[in-house]
């Protein structure tokens, strides 16, 4: 049956402007790390696919890397954006990154010009795309001159293969260096991806404060933990959880009896909120505005439909998050 996308989808998700860029961007957006891919069920990736774009999720977050084996999830998602996608294509914004080891030598990975335009040619041709929305930096070079980096960011812009750049994972002082390079190129960052949730506040240390000072957005990856931020870890670690296999970098070595006695009293205040522990979790690092986007992971259907009703409670009074704070920092 050929795909057809909801006609009520824009009317219960809400967007947020990407710093001082014009570009809007979902609240909840997907990212295609481990769902999706070689190894991973087409037809249960495809469904996602669709059920997150009906409900408004117009950003689809990817990497050269991404699957397993690397490059999959591309080709996963090129598949299907033929296939279903296609007569929507400028209703998506879709990114990709390259900073990690993708081939073997000297240019398959990190953040010289050489390897930057190369992967992302390779990834425009795995998704069947004359260009990406977003284009990032995956990581930090230390030894390549960040000029060299964003020199290739805004090479690559000027080449018409992305409209927007991107970083993510810098520090805040590479970040404002990055900037403004950047700047003086005549090719702003649009945005920064940082790994940020109630467990993992780095990015309140200065990172938040030069991103808003000069008007580029964030995406949060991670926000809920891995899943330690869910219901799937009240109990210890389950057989069938990321933690307790190989993939992903969630170890039972972190699943430890104070986190978990977090994350059970965490819960408690989410039910007393009328929500899950990851929908209390995704509202609390979207709260005040500060983050544009939070950038969620799912392996089913239903678990992207829980995590957007989220949005229906973003609030939270000072007494919450005074508690909240109170449970992290025992």
């Amino acid at each position: 049956m050929v795909y057809q996308a909801d006609e009520k989808r824009y009317e219960s998700m809400k967007y947020n402007r990407t710093g001082n860029s014009g570009l809007l961007l979902p609240a909840i957006s997907l990212g295609l790390w481990h769902s999706f891919g070689g190894v991973a069920p087409y037809e249960n990736g495809r469904a996602m696919l669709r059920r997150a774009f009906d409900l408004g999720i117009t950003h689809f977050d990817l990497a050269n890397n991404y699957g397993p084996p690397a490059g999959s999830a591309e080709e996963m998602f090129g598949s299907i954006l033929k296939t279903d996608f296609a007569p929507y294509r400028d209703e998506l914004v879709i990114s990709t990154k390259a900073g990690y080891y993708m081939w073997p030598g000297p240019y398959g990975e990190w953040g010289s010009k050489k390897y930057l335009i190369s992967s992302l040619d390779q990834s425009l041709k795995r998704m069947g795309l004359d260009y990406v929305d977003i284009f990032y930096s995956h990581r930090p070079d230390p030894n390549t001159p960040l000029e060299e980096t964003m020199g290739a960011l805004d090479q690559i812009v000027r080449q018409g293969k992305a409209l927007y750049v991107g970083i993510s994972s810098y520090s805040p002082e590479q970040t404002a260096q990055a900037i403004k390079i950047l700047n003086y190129l005549g090719t702003p960052l649009l945005i920064h991806q940082p790994k940020y949730s109630m467990l993992e506040r780095l990015i309140e240390n200065g990172l938040q404060d030069v991103l808003e000072e000069n008007g580029v957005g964030s995406i949060a990856f991670c926000p809920l933990a891995q899943g330690l931020l869910t219901n799937k870890y009240l109990h210890g670690v389950p057989a069938d959880s990321r933690a307790a296999s190989s993939t992903g970098f969630l170890g039972k070595d972190e699943v430890t009896e104070d986190v978990i006695t977090k994350v059970q009293k965490l819960n408690l205040l989410a039910q007393e909120r009328e929500q899950s522990l990851a929908q209390m979790a995704l509202a609390w690092v979207l709260r005040g505005g500060r983050v544009t986007s939070a950038l969620i992971g799912a392996s089913k259907v239903s678990q992207i439909e829980q995590n957007v009703a989220a949005l229906n409670n973003l609030e939270f009074t000072d007494e919450e998050l005074d508690k909240i704070d109170d449970i992290l920092m025992s």
